[in-house]
């Protein structure tokens, strides 16, 4: 028998299929160990066959199979998305296994015991610590002997094992992840909204259903619900949140209805972690997949639906080759296994919102609260009017007022500014210049707990100044406000308040985001404040008031979807109050108060800022009426760098100037953002029709890649920079 393997080394040289023998142990998507040139490397088995078209005498034997780790599913995705993306399929095959996995860095975990053997076998009374030991076992039965050590000694432990009164055995035993997070399951019965919608997406045809519901409608209900009725019919199922610290929140819910169903998929665990998860699901032994972009190659077999929670959100756009939609992937896994696809989001997409609005998608909505709960109210302060005023501070006084009524009784408060740090910047008052990363061409931010600047590009730290780098002036000064700023003036204007931060710097550790989404839940700390992370899927009910400091900031990227991302961010947020029977408050601070984006986002109003904005996008010609592409090209050394992007340019042309039409717009520019972890970067940059010329594109910019200079293409690019 012939196999087809491919060899787990990233390099387009080697993107094909090599053949070798194989024996009687070999199956399809067996992870393999196999002679390539002079070494042994590891290869995938993605076909078998009875002959082969090379002698078979002169093909190589597959050394060893190491496990099977890989679905027919799988192999059937690896190949769809290496022709998609233009990528080897070794790179398309590592989003599937753990990294420490693949490596043979990490394996199964293994635990003595010691089970009683002999209960009437008697101890002599002189061995006071063997009897007392024995003694216990025989209320026990069977316990750790780690544990039973500990108790009773390991000499006395290891007397008895070797007399054959204990024997021991070894049991594998599983790394759980988030371990406290399971609580009681309280079934909750459904509104007739939510009966309503999951008769409807039982009676569609359609593989995609997007769910429209407003913050706190119980969309996650009907999640779940769905997931119980998959689970009934012996399936599995696949559940996405954008942020990894949504993930021990969702998982406590599943943990509870579903117990060790649920295994949980997530960069944040440790490797051995990962690995037990991972083969829970290979193995059937979990059912559901929970997890951020990545879960959408878990293992499970038989899926019976696939949710995206928050699909709106530009974190399920990978950023990293391969750069795959997640809602793509999740796409032809549910057509693979003729299941529904699930987009869940109280401010969808544009792009998803038209084609559910023009009927490609079965669109489905939750327009109320559960109970008819009202939205919270929203209070605009002006923050011109706040200056003039004399408040220069981050906080306006009608922030303020309300921080002070919900500490009064005894509420929670979410205050969101989507900057970390201290500063924003430092400035010399002197000359003018603002310090940058030495590797990446941005500002670098002050931190003032570590005393540092740091690069939020590369993660670089760097000593704080005590002198300008350009003119040696020592006046410098911090401009903008960061989360450790707000906290710090928090502390001062209340301090008997508890306030936890939640940013980068302050999760990094493990299971950093669920120590302190877990101790705000249990009410030991009365305002939480934080960066994107606190803005979505969070269900505090004890929060009453939500602060957002700068609502306006996201308006002015240049970027078509500031404008939706600003009504996004701001809707997300606000839907943080008032999620139980206590009214809702939400205090929006802007300089901006006429703006359109604030005005739809003030009255919750999605339909007519869908409207407004899809005209505009239409009269524009950016998506969805056409497609943004841009083709980056890094490299360390710049003059190099520029030559292929000549190169890359030129070939371009000339598929631009042979289909002229269907090109809006084409180019070639630095990137906004010239340079990152010392790599110059530069682009291509157009607008097309349609996707007609999209493979194309792939193929003429990716076959100027050298051994120096990377290029790749991006499809509507979540970060523009």
């Amino acid at each position: 028998m012939t196999a087809e393997v491919i060899v787990d080394i990233a390099h387009s040289e080697v993107d094909k299929i090599f053949e070798y023998r194989a024996d009687d142990r070999v199956r399809e998507g067996c992870r393999v160990k196999v002679p390539f040139g002079n070494k042994i490397v590891d290869g995938y088995v993605m076909r078998l066959k009875e002959g082969s078209e090379y002698d078979p005498a002169k093909l190589k034997p597959i050394k060893e199979v190491v496990d099977g780790s890989l679905t027919e599913e799988c192999l059937r995705l690896v190949e769809r998305l290496a022709e998609r993306y233009h990528c080897p399929k070794a790179l398309v095959l590592r989003l599937f296994l753990p990294a420490e996995m693949r490596r043979g860095a990490v394996g199964e975990q293994y635990k003595n015991f010691v089970v009683l053997k002999d209960a009437s076998a008697e101890v002599p009374s002189r061995a006071k610590a063997q009897a007392a030991a024995a003694e216990f076992m025989r209320a026990n039965l069977r316990y750790g002997y780690t544990e039973l050590c500990e108790k009773f000694g390991r000499s006395a432990v290891n007397a008895l094992i070797g007399r054959g009164i204990f024997a021991l055995e070894k049991e594998r035993v599983n790394r759980l992840p988030y371990a406290e997070a399971a609580g009681a399951f309280v079934p909750r019965e459904l509104t007739y909204a939510q009966q309503r919608v999951l008769k409807e997406i039982e009676a569609s045809e359609k593989t995609v259903q997007l769910l429209h519901g407003v913050t706190g409608s119980g969309k996650t209900e009907v999640y779940l619900t769905l997931i119980a009725k998959t689970l009934q019919e012996g399936k599995s199922a696949i559940f996405l949140v954008p942020e990894i610290s949504l993930t021990p929140q969702m998982l406590t819910q599943l943990r509870a209805r579903f117990k060790e169903k649920a295994a949980i998929l997530h960069s944040g665990l440790s490797a051995g972690e990962k690995f037990d998860e991972w083969w829970r699901l290979r193995t059937g032994q979990a059912k559901i997949a929970i997890g951020a972009r990545s879960a959408v190659f878990a293992p499970v077999e038989n899926v019976g639906v696939i949710v995206i929670d928050e699909e709106h959100d530009g974190s399920y756009s990978s950023e990293q080759n391969p750069r795959y939609n997640t809602a793509e992937v999740a796409l032809f896994r549910a057509e693979y296994n003729h299941c529904k696809l699930i987009l869940g989001s109280a401010t969808p997409s544009v792009e998803t919102y038209r084609k559910a609005a023009e009927g490609e998608y079965n669109l489905l909505e939750l327009p109320v609260r559960i109970n008819e709960r009202p939205m919270p109210e929203m209070i605009v302060a002006d923050m011109r009017r706040e200056i003039r005023r004399g408040n220069d501070s981050a906080f306006s006084s009608a922030l303020c007022e309300e921080l002070e009524k919900c500490l009064a009784n005894k509420k929670q408060a979410i205050l969101f500014l989507n900057r970390r740090g201290f500063a924003q910047s430092v400035v010399c008052r002197s000359c003018g210049a603002v310090v940058h990363c030495a590797q990446c061409d941005v500002p670098l931010t002050y931190h003032s707990e570590e005393g540092c600047l740091k690069c939020h590009y590369c993660g670089t730290s760097y000593r704080m100044l005590t002198a300008c780098p350009e003119c040696g002036g020592v006046h410098l000064s911090y401009r903008g406000t960061g989360t450790q700023k707000i906290v710090g003036e928090l502390h001062r204007r209340f301090p008997e308040a508890r306030i936890l931060r939640m940013d980068v710097d302050t999760t990094s550790g493990k299971e950093g985001h669920y120590k302190i989404l877990k101790q705000f839940a249990a009410r030991e700390a009365d305002i939480l404040v934080g960066t994107q992370m606190v803005a979505k899927g969070h269900d505090f009910p004890a929060v009453t008031l939500v602060g957002i400091l700068d609502a306006d900031m996201s308006l002015h990227f240049a970027d078509y979807r500031s404008g939706e991302r600003t009504f996004q961010l701001i809707t997300q947020v606000a839907g943080r109050s008032g999620r139980a029977q206590e009214k809702g408050t939400v205090v929006l601070q802007t300089y901006d108060p006429s703006n359109y984006i604030l005005r739809f986002a003030m009255e919750y109003d999605y339909k007519a800022f869908y409207k407004h904005e899809i005209a505009l996008r239409k009269a524009t010609s950016f998506p969805p009426f056409a497609r943004i592409v841009r083709v980056m090209v890094t490299g360390e050394d710049e003059k190099k760098t520029l030559e292929v992007l000549k190169d890359v340019y030129f070939s371009l042309k000339e598929l631009h100037d042979s289909h002229s039409g269907e090109f809006l717009f084409f180019n070639k520019m630095k990137s906004p953002v010239k340079k990152i972890q010392n790599k110059f970067r530069y682009q291509v940059l157009m607008r097309l029709t349609s996707d007609g010329l999209l493979q194309e594109v792939y193929a003429r910019s990716i076959s100027h890649k050298t051994r120096d200079v990377n290029v790749y293409v991006e499809e509507n690019p979540a970060n523009m920079s």
